[in-house]
């Protein structure tokens, strides 16, 4: 069963346009966690134009009542956001190679590159008891970097894949992700995936065996405002819990 994580960054974005606390950001993830969700992720920025460094600790102390629900923490390894995440102590840390001005993640680790400062960060990350993850573009060429610098998981980058969704040319995309995702099992490294995932493209990536976590933020918090929250939640979950027979939105 692939674990469904809420990214809540939009969440965080409305609130943070008018300048009260509403949506309230931990009353928001209450209600997904009533609806079943195991997993909450947030990607602060530096300019913190949608979570906030205080909205991770409010989250981590709250979710610290919650030990089913896994919190992660995305970001650019920068001194500070690893003092950040040093101190919520989330259960996964997702590595992303962003520039500060990037409006949303764009590609993945180029790992031999970085690797230097990979094997750095994420042995701090396994000292603290903090399962890590890499973004990483749809290679498998690259995998063995990934388990060179010693990364628990990877979180293939799925933008790609929804952008050729249901077109002739997802299939050998949808290849690309397939051996990815098959080159790291078979070093025993775990696979998460992300970006731009929804309710119309989600089933079909999950053909792909053993995703064990899909993070899903925009899509779904636009769906919801369609459809209602209830109801995408529960579409989400019974997707990635392999069901089938539902109703479908679009």
């Amino acid at each position: 069963m692939t674990m469904l994580s809420v990214n809540v960054n939009k969440i965080a974005l409305l609130r943070n346009s008018r300048g009260r606390d509403f949506p309230n950001l931990c009353n928001f993830v209450g209600k997904l966690m009533n609806l079943g969700v195991r997993g909450v992720t947030v990607h602060p920025r530096p300019d913190e134009r949608h979570v906030t460094r205080q909205d991770v600790h409010d989250l981590a102390e709250l979710l610290r009542l919650y030990p089913d629900v896994e919190f992660n923490i995305e970001g650019y390894p920068s001194e500070e956001f690893l003092a950040l995440v040093l101190a919520a102590k989330p259960a996964q840390c997702t590595l992303v190679p962003d520039d500060p001005a990037q409006l949303t993640s764009d590609h993945g680790w180029d790992v031999g590159v970085n690797q230097t400062l990979l094997s750095s960060v994420l042995a701090r990350l396994k000292q603290a008891g903090i399962r890590s993850s890499l973004f990483l573009d749809p290679n498998p060429e690259l995998v063995a970097g990934v388990k060179t610098v010693g990364a628990d998981r990877i979180e293939l980058y799925t933008e790609g894949y929804a952008q050729h969704y249901d077109l002739e040319s997802e299939h050998r995309l949808f290849e690309s992700y397939e051996a990815t995702a098959e080159q790291a099992q078979q070093l025993g490294i775990g696979v998460n995936a992300g970006h731009d995932l929804d309710i119309k493209n989600l089933r079909r990536f999950l053909e792909i065996p053993n995703i064990l976590e899909v993070s899903i933020g925009h899509a779904l918090v636009v769906e919801s405002i369609l459809y209602g929250l209830e109801p995408i939640i529960n579409q989400y979950l019974a997707i990635c819990a392999g069901e089938e027979g539902l109703f479908h939105y679009y």
